[in-house]
């Protein structure tokens, strides 16, 4: 995709993804590129501009994308798959003739329209006929307002996405409401639930955790944990015989796996393993920004030259971080069950230092907040292309992993 993305999901009201929408650090307000149209035939469409395809970054979801006037009038969306593509409208459009024309000739080519912020002013009137979605931010419209709107709108056929939701509370809340969608920060913070107790498949998982994140692994110990369910072993061989992964030898046991992997590969696959499972019951989403977050976090590792880190523990690290939403459980209880690098632990406890940054960045990265990126390039004199082409890659290599081990 262009060379500065981010995106952030979109989830249905069964906490199932729906989408992404796509932000581009280039385009205005993250909207997209707002340049030439001859500028767009050359650079913006050909893959001389492309470091990743728009399937690579939002799979087999739609793409949300922001669409500003110059852009709507000049039909850009159409260099894109209107079956993956939903055109948000941005709130400060003009609107006029041309432009309602320009919406609804996109709409009449398969492509969705969205209202982006919607803001209950009369002059959105006119693109109501056409507009599929429509986006509430409910930071910023009363929640009485929205609420004597949505039966209105839902009688024209129109779907509802709340932004900006935060919470649990504030998901339920609009969900209740008769909200079809909802983007915001709230499925990676967890819906805390007090006294929980872990089933017997969670604390094999746990002790599965323990034994990857310990100084020196027990093969014994982890051949005694996994031969107690014959799915696991098939599990763990299936991630390790991914192609990304074993390119050549066909490996058929765990002792196997040690002697051609080496020790410090098995660990990232046996925690990759525990987590697995451990997010059976949660949302798909939070197991592949785990993934994305342990190559990210992995890849800052090797390209931080001027500290000596641990590239595993930066992969544990990003693979765990979303424990406590996946579990419904304080971070610092989990992490006391789990023996983990000192680090590591810290960091995940929200404690300062470069592999808490880390964590931070990849957040930061899922928000689309380009000064935080910006700051932390500075800080650890790391080029931003180089982070924006880890993270990228981190996305590329989730998602080949989730398939593969889907298959």
């Amino acid at each position: 995709m262009f060379a500065y993305v981010a995106r952030q999901p979109i989830y249905t009201a069964t906490r199932e993804l729906y989408a992404y929408e796509v932000l581009f650090r280039d385009g205005k307000t993250n909207g997209f590129p707002d340049i030439s149209p001859d500028e767009a035939t050359s650079r913006i469409i050909t893959s001389t501009h492309l470091s990743l395809g728009l399937e690579e970054v939002t799979g087999d979801h739609y793409a949300f994308i922001n669409f500003h006037q110059d852009t709507l009038m000049h039909r850009f969306p159409t260099s894109l798959d209107p079956l993956r593509t939903v055109i948000e409208v941005v709130e400060t459009v003009n609107v006029t003739p041309q432009l309602i024309q320009a919406c609804k000739h996109l709409r009449g080519l398969g492509y969705q329209i969205a209202l982006d912020d919607y803001d209950t002013s009369e002059r959105w009137e006119p693109f109501l006929p056409f507009t599929s979605i429509i986006k509430f931010d409910i930071r910023e419209t009363p929640h009485e307002k929205i609420a004597q709107l949505v039966p209105l709108l839902k009688e024209q056929g129109i779907r509802l996405v709340a932004e900006k939701v935060e919470t649990y509370a504030e998901f339920k809340q609009f969900r209740n409401m008769g909200f079809d969608y909802f983007q915001g920060y709230f499925l990676a913070r967890p819906e805390l639930i007090k006294h929980r107790k872990l089933n017997s498949n969670q604390l094999t998982m746990i002790q599965l955790l323990t034994e990857s994140g310990s100084g020196h692994m027990n093969l014994d110990r982890i051949n005694d944990i996994i031969e107690r369910d014959p799915s696991l072993t098939f599990q763990l061989l299936r991630f390790i015989n991914n192609p990304l992964v074993s390119k050549r030898n066909k490996i058929t046991s765990l002792r196997h796996a040690l002697n051609y992997m080496g020790e410090v590969e098995i660990k990232k696959f046996v925690a990759l393993l525990a987590l697995a499972n451990i997010s059976q019951d949660s949302p798909d989403d939070l197991m592949n920004m785990s993934l994305v977050r342990a190559k990210f976090c992995e890849q800052l590792c090797q390209e931080n030259t001027q500290l000596e880190t641990d590239d595993n523990a930066g992969f544990l690290l990003g693979l765990l971080s979303l424990l406590d939403a996946m579990m419904e459980q304080p971070m610092d209880e989990l992490v006391s069950k789990i023996p983990l690098n000192e680090n590591v632990q810290q960091a995940l406890c929200k404690k300062p230092g470069w592999l808490r940054h880390c964590v931070q960045l990849a957040e930061y990265f899922e928000q689309g907040h380009w000064a935080g990126i910006k700051a932390f390039s500075v800080k650890y004199d790391i080029d931003q292309r180089q982070l924006h082409h880890c993270f990228n890659s981190a996305i590329s290599w989730a998602s080949k992993i989730q398939l593969s081990c889907h298959q």
